[in-house]
């Protein structure tokens, strides 16, 4: 257990919350930053002496699971309250009342949901996903509960090291099984592979090693071929005067894990390491039809493989993720996997529904489209 200088610490707490508030700063209202330094005063106060397993001030991370809520999930003024508040119920002397006296029912409701979640997680192994799911949606009237109770997991399993070994295996285990399903059924896919990856570093490290470092070692070739294999569209979406941005992204290494597993075939055999995405810049009304001109283009340079076109435009999945998936036959003979979308239907893809149904204050927008469409997946989720 390190413990730093109490200045160098003073200067990154400082810096994170900081960074906290230039994350926010875009949906801010009057009077905002000051309920958050209240809410920021309260927790430093709460958590005063306390420390975490690795060394650091605990009150490192509720600023931390803020950050995530603000940076990574999109959420606004209330969740960041809450996030920075998840703790001080279950850990020490402040009470629900105390917190609703000084910031609202809203807040104080949301905590109730993070404090009764917090009893469930890690009180059984046999919780199933679906189980787990249908529990948290009963515990949580509101949806950023669970928003919020995903991005102290994030962090939890971002800082696993510290963790004795039994407690590491006992904490993956649960992400993979619980956590990293929830994420998925919120189409918060970026925060859902990041799970899948760090539970399957702790689960099986020599797995997650080996993928890690033939990734690293086939990076340049890789690069080589992505370079290669993107020249030619950008040429032909130039020519169409199309506005996007094109990219290569490598497959998660718990995707590929699983494709060694299923297929049982060793690493050098998987051939779809990474995905090409084309993101399309097209008003609302012009998204489709320029998705499928770009589908058009790329089938004119690469011959598509027809079995493997989803189309998840005309018809988004259940959690709101929207982009059209064909496979092509590129240089060398290999099948590249390419994805186009919009830039929302890519923010929805990344951050899920929050990226776009930002929560209100008022009560008159509490039934949002993200609480409308909890509620009607509290059957199935």
């Amino acid at each position: 257990m390190q413990v730093l200088d109490p200045e160098v610490e003073k200067r990154q707490l400082l810096k994170e919350y900081r960074n906290l508030l230039k994350a926010l700063r875009p949906n801010l209202e009057p009077g905002d930053k000051k309920q958050i330094r209240e809410a920021f005063a309260m927790a430093l106060e709460a958590h005063t002496g306390m420390r975490r397993k690795s060394g650091e001030l605990f009150i490192f991370h509720p600023l931390a699971v803020a950050n995530i809520c603000a940076k990574e999930i999109g959420l606004g003024k209330t969740a960041i309250i809450c996030a920075l508040l998840h703790d001080v119920v279950e850990d020490t002397d402040i009470t629900l009342e105390d917190i609703e006296s000084k910031f609202g029912p809203t807040v104080s409701n949301i905590i109730d949901g993070l404090t009764k979640i917090a009893g469930v997680v890690g009180k059984t192994t046999s919780l199933q996903a679906e189980n787990f799911r249908k529990i948290l949606l009963t515990l949580a009237d509101d949806v950023r509960v669970i928003l919020i109770k995903l991005a102290d997991r994030l962090h939890n399993m971002r800082t696993l090291e510290a963790m004795s070994r039994n407690n590491q295996l006992k904490i993956a285990s649960e992400t993979l099984v619980l956590f990293a399903p929830l994420a998925h059924r919120l189409g918060l896919y970026s925060i859902k592979s990041e799970l899948e990856d760090l539970s399957l570093k702790y689960t099986e490290p020599l797995v997650y090693k080996e993928i890690t470092q033939k990734l690293q070692q086939s990076k340049i070739q890789r690069n080589k071929f992505i370079r290669k294999f993107i020249e030619p569209i950008q040429d032909s979406l130039n020519d169409a005067k199309v506005s996007y941005d094109i990219k290569g992204r490598p497959k998660s290494i718990y995707s590929i894990y699983n494709k060694m597993k299923k297929q049982n075939i060793p690493f050098e055999e998987v051939y779809d390491l990474f995905a090409i995405r084309i993101i399309v810049n097209s008003p609302l009304e012009l998204e489709k039809a320029d998705c499928w001109k770009v589908y058009s283009i790329v089938t004119d340079v690469y011959r598509p493989n027809p079995e493997r076109l989803r189309d998840w435009i005309s018809v988004p999945k259940g959690n709101g993720y929207e982009s059209l998936h064909t496979t092509v036959m590129g240089p060398q003979g290999k099948w590249v996997e390419t994805q186009i979308r919009s830039v929302r239907m890519d923010d929805i893809a990344e951050k899920g529904y929050a990226a776009h149904w930002k929560y209100k204050d008022e009560a008159s927008n509490a039934d949002t489209n993200l609480e409308e469409w909890i509620k009607k997946n509290k059957g199935t989720a």
